[in-house]
């Protein structure tokens, strides 16, 4: 029965990822130092604060996020707008790569409770949850991302790649 609710949860083919859905493809690697990000505009290392665009700060955390730099990439969340969905996705992200399982879940179930519709949330709490061996759970995130509209994205490509194979992904 477990083998047959995983094979139907991995139904779709792989090869439809990368299609939108957010963080479709890794990202650069950071091109500054600590305490700076890079600002396209200005094509500039700018010191990190919240008078930069969102955008960019997001960009780069998950440039960071990428390198494994993840306690730096936190430095960067910690200027951006603290509500917003796409902080709290990474920055469950960044506590899961950190090995703190719990918290990540908590900014997963925040981001999920400020946008229900943020696949890649989604995606990553289920990963985190395939990580733990709690598989069932992760095919649960696998179809809310399908009922949210995110069939064929990176987000459902990558989480249903962890759940068949047990490896996750670090962007």
């Amino acid at each position: 029965m477990k083998y047959l609710a995983i094979a139907a949860a991995l139904a779709l083919p792989f090869g439809a990822a990368h299609a939108a859905g957010g963080g479709e493809e890794a990202p650069s690697k950071p091109k500054c130092e600590k305490g700076f990000v890079y600002d396209k505009k200005t094509k500039k290392c700018l010191q990190t604060d919240s008078s930069l665009e969102t955008e960019t700060l997001y960009q780069n955390v998950r440039q960071l996020a990428y390198a494994g730099r993840y306690l730096e990439a936190q430095d960067v969340l910690a200027v951006m707008p603290q509500q917003d969905d796409r902080t709290l996705t990474y920055m469950g992200f960044t506590n899961r790569k950190l090995g703190r399982a719990d918290l990540a879940m908590d900014y997963y179930t925040q981001a999920l409770a400020v946008n229900p519709s943020n696949v890649l949330a989604r995606s990553y709490m289920g990963q985190g949850l395939v990580e733990q061996g709690r598989v069932a759970e992760a095919i649960a995130q696998l179809r809310a991302i399908r009922a949210h509209g995110g069939s064929g994205t990176w987000a459902e490509a990558s989480l249903k790649r962890a759940i068949a194979t047990g490896q996750t992904f670090n962007y």
